[in-house]
């Protein structure tokens, strides 16, 4: 049995904790979170067989991109863009350009 030595035991530090300690690992943490309570905010303003489909993407100074699997989901999801744009609005979470991606396999 293999026991570790206590000069070579490290103390674990979590994921979270280490990525809140690094201010480029946190800036990204906060954007994914910024970009995800978006999409929990249109959910219900997506039709129910769009709404699996749709991925929140990244959000920058340029906007907000959804990622979709097919062209299919794209095309719907940007008939939609007027009605999630000012949904957001009227969230306080306001955007000024939403991408519609299909991610490529």
């Amino acid at each position: 049995m293999v026991t570790p030595s206590s000069s070579k035991t490290r103390s674990a530090t979590p994921v979270m904790a280490a990525m809140a300690q690094s201010a480029t690992l946190s800036s990204l943490m906060q954007m994914s979170q910024q970009s995800q309570a978006r999409l929990n905010a249109i959910q219900t303003l997506l039709p129910s067989g769009l709404a699996g489909l749709v991925k929140a993407g990244p959000l920058d100074d340029q906007g907000w991109c959804l990622l979709v699997p097919h062209n299919a989901a794209g095309a719907k999801l940007r008939q939609l863009l007027p009605a999630l744009t000012a949904h957001l609005r009227s969230h306080n979470l306001a955007i000024d350009n939403i991408r519609v991606k299909v991610m490529s396999r």
